[in-house]
């Protein structure tokens, strides 16, 4: 889109440190990495539970391959004691960031507006001081198990927490991990989440390259991108986008193996687990054919 139209807002914009219009230029590379100097890790999502969380890790070692991140989306609150400890030793073992989702959230709430076409609009935000108390309890139980890193879906919630981390209470290598559940899609908003105390974002997931190239110039945090999705959020697989994704948006966590799963929520199978190795092969190919001088952080480079 040409940026000779509402100059003066543009400029108001810019002036704040913010781009002036989403960036169509092909030239455009992000200069920004993680601390390793590296550009792009792999993360995959909605492993919810122990086995099947060993079961991926087990198919991507027999594949010669590895990941950065395991992301569990349910909810802390559906595990026990033992199943956490067991994935946070999964996690040392294999060398990977476990973030476990913080529950209960507005699908668990005595609420019905949620379930209605109006209340899809709160997405996973929490109704009531109570439910703050009752995440912040969630991450509290994470910590005492040994987690450092939680996927957060309120930016009330995200506020406190990021204040509670600051003042001592929690840990200050607690990594927070902002939902795309959350709808921001725009660099002011995403502004907003890294000022809250977000260590990564995750925009909603049809965001196009040009928005991207925008939101990284107003980010210093990892940015979360789906390369594909669950059928309930769209079922989109985005692996030939990829590389571009990576030029425009690094440093990034590529999200992939979602659309293994029905739903954001789904019990993935070691059926289904093996099929999100899989994809990680998949989009892996596609980069090192397209864009091999993008670096991937080696294994055992993580952040928590």
């Amino acid at each position: 889109m040409s940026k000779a139209f509402y100059k003066e807002t543009r400029a108001w914009l810019e002036e704040l440190g913010l781009p002036g219009g989403d960036v169509y230029d092909e030239n455009f590379v992000s200069d920004k990495t993680f601390p390793d100097g590296c550009q792009y890790r792999f993360e995959v999502p909605g492993i919810q539970g122990p086995g099947v969380m060993k079961t991926l890790l087990e198919e991507l070692d027999r594949m010669g391959l590895y990941i950065h991140r395991v992301t569990q989306t349910k909810g802390i609150m559906f595990l026990t004691d033992e199943e956490i400890s067991t994935m946070v030793s999964l996690a040392k073992q294999y060398q990977v960031d476990l973030i476990l989702a913080i529950g209960p959230r507005a699908t668990n709430d005595t609420s019905a507006s949620v379930k209605t076409e109006e209340g899809m609009r709160m997405g996973y935000r929490l109704r009531g001081q109570d439910q703050i108390v009752r995440a912040i309890e969630e991450v509290k139980r994470g910590v005492r198990l040994g987690v450092r890193g939680f996927l957060v879906y309120d930016e009330g919630c995200l506020y406190v927490l990021n204040k509670l981390r600051a003042a001592g209470k929690l840990p200050a290598d607690v990594h927070f991990k902002m939902s795309a559940h959350s709808g921001h899609g725009n660099p002011c908003a995403g502004r907003l989440i890294q000022e809250l105390g977000a260590n990564s974002f995750n925009p909603v997931r049809d965001i196009q390259i040009q928005m991207m190239a925008a939101i990284r110039q107003a980010l210093d945090i990892p940015l979360d991108w789906h390369t594909e999705n669950p059928k309930s959020s769209g079922g989109f697989i985005r692996h030939y986008e990829v590389p571009e994704m990576v030029r425009v948006g690094a440093p990034m966590y590529l999200k992939t193996g979602g659309s293994v799963a029905q739903t954001h929520s789904w019990d993935s199978t070691d059926a289904d687990a093996k099929k999100r190795a899989k994809q990680i092969a998949l989009v892996k190919r596609i980069m090192d054919e397209q864009y091999p001088e993008a670096k991937l952080s080696p294994k055992g480079s993580i952040s928590l």
